[in-house]
């Protein structure tokens, strides 16, 4: 615990250093062990449907989704889930770096898939 506690943090760009602050609620960056305890604090976090399966790794997680017969329901509901999980374990979802990679026929029509209000990007 004292390890994740109190970590003091700085930022460094070039010959220019940040003032100091003492963070309590992340991992310290660089860190080898930052992949090991985001896949213990994450544990938890798993699809709720059987067609969706989630691929996590250091602070990274990729929802792949199998979508029937242009059914997406399952899909969306586990980006929902997985959003509220988020929200509840004190984890933001970065919309912005969300994107989303569909591989079906160009005929279907897809409706965007929204995160916290923004829309993923295809």
């Amino acid at each position: 615990m004292d390890f994740l506690t109190n970590g003091p943090q700085s930022v460094r760009f070039g010959n220019h250093i940040s003032s100091t602050l003492k963070l309590n609620t992340s991992i310290p960056q660089g860190c080898m062990l930052s992949p090991l305890l985001y896949s213990l604090f994450t544990h938890d976090c798993v699809p709720w449907h059987n067609s969706n399966i989630f691929i996590k790794y250091a602070d990274d997680t990729t929802v792949v989704g199998q979508i029937n017969n242009s059914d997406e329901s399952a899909y969306r509901e586990e980006i929902q889930s997985l959003s509220v999980w988020c929200s509840m374990n004190n984890l933001t979802l970065n919309a912005t770096k969300t994107k989303e990679d569909l591989q079906k026929s160009s005929s279907s029509r897809h409706s965007p898939i929204y995160i916290n209000e923004s829309e993923v990007q295809l």
